[in-house]
């Protein structure tokens, strides 16, 4: 059964050329199955777009906000269009580590400690001890993440002329550093599908 599907893609977070990337995948991937794929990359008219297009279904390629923050997902759900993606409520938390953490730690999942610092402050002195992790509360895809080592690649303090994501976000959770490797697992309703 052949589909007409939006990707939905691009916007205007930091994340935008991953978006980018992705869109391009999932849709020349939709089109080799044989649907029928309309491009939109994410604009201010999105919703008149998509009455426009009348999809049978969104798929939603957006990093960052306003895909994975809930306001797509809020825009679709008043629309009455059916989208892949986590729905409202979930992608709210899920955007925001620090709400990610109150919603995770009560049911035993382990979380680094840390605390939210405001970028002014690491010019100041170190928030935590070194090594340790200091990234944006609202971004995903690593985006402006800096680890601060012992060797002190940042100066120490942080020297006002360092690169970093405290030149580009107000608010940066400071993590401890874990050594280790990163794993993700993508989870599908109740059911984890592989690392």
């Amino acid at each position: 059964m052949s589909l007409h599907i939006v990707v939905l893609m691009g916007g205007w977070s930091a994340e935008r050329p991953v978006s980018l990337q992705s869109g391009a995948g999932v849709a020349d991937a939709l089109e080799s199955l044989g649907h029928r794929v309309t491009r939109i990359d994410m604009a201010p008219d999105v919703a008149a777009r998509l009455a426009e297009a009348k999809p049978d279904l969104v798929f939603n390629a957006l990093h960052g906000s306003p895909g994975e923050d809930g306001t797509v997902q809020g825009m679709m759900d008043l629309m009455g269009v059916r989208y892949t993606h986590s729905g409202l409520a979930t992608s709210v938390i899920a955007i925001d580590k620090v709400l990610t953490k109150q919603a995770l730690v009560p049911h035993g999942i382990p979380m680094p400690g840390g605390r939210i610092v405001r970028s002014a402050e690491v010019y100041e002195g170190d928030p935590l001890a070194r090594p340790y992790v200091l990234k944006p509360v609202n971004e995903g895809s690593s985006v402006g993440v800096a680890i601060v080592t012992d060797e002190g690649n940042y100066g120490n303090p942080i020297a006002p002329d360092a690169k970093g994501p405290w030149q580009e976000f107000d608010e940066l959770l400071a993590e401890p550093y874990i050594r280790g490797r990163e794993l993700t697992t993508a989870v599908l309703g109740d059911r984890a599908l592989g690392v």
